[in-house]
């Protein structure tokens, strides 16, 4: 069976950025995508997550998020709405955000053993 996540064995540093970048473009328009709820909006950034998990295995989905949130500590234009820089990122969205860290890396390691080969426990996901 093929699989969807690139192997670390064949990435060039080269391609393991690009892909990383790739990841970062895609959480940060799925950041844009919101249901304005106070304190904390609801986004598509979870469905990001998980998917890049899916997608990229446990490692490379673990530096994208990892490169995301450093790109949102810089103050770079890339969480919900016009918020950026590290204050925010100690706000109510703190667990969520760190929260990320490890759902990517444990969706992408159940993916790595084999967990969505079938469609109920893909869908358990």
């Amino acid at each position: 069976m093929a699989r969807f996540f690139p192997s670390l064995h064949t990435l060039s540093a080269l391609k393991f950025m690009a892909l990383a970048f790739l990841g970062t473009a895609l959480l940060m328009a799925s950041a844009k995508i919101s249901i304005p709820f106070y304190p904390v909006p609801t986004t598509m950034q979870t469905f990001a997550v998980i998917a890049l998990g899916c997608v990229y295995g446990s490692r490379l989905a673990t530096a994208t998020v990892v490169l995301y949130l450093f790109e949102a500590a810089l103050g770079l234009p890339v969480l919900q709405g016009h918020s950026a820089g590290f204050v925010y990122m100690v706000g109510p969205t703190a667990g969520y955000l760190v929260g990320f860290i490890s759902a990517a890396y444990v969706v992408g390691r159940l993916f790595e053993e084999g967990f969505g080969r079938t469609m109920i426990s893909a869908a358990l996901l």
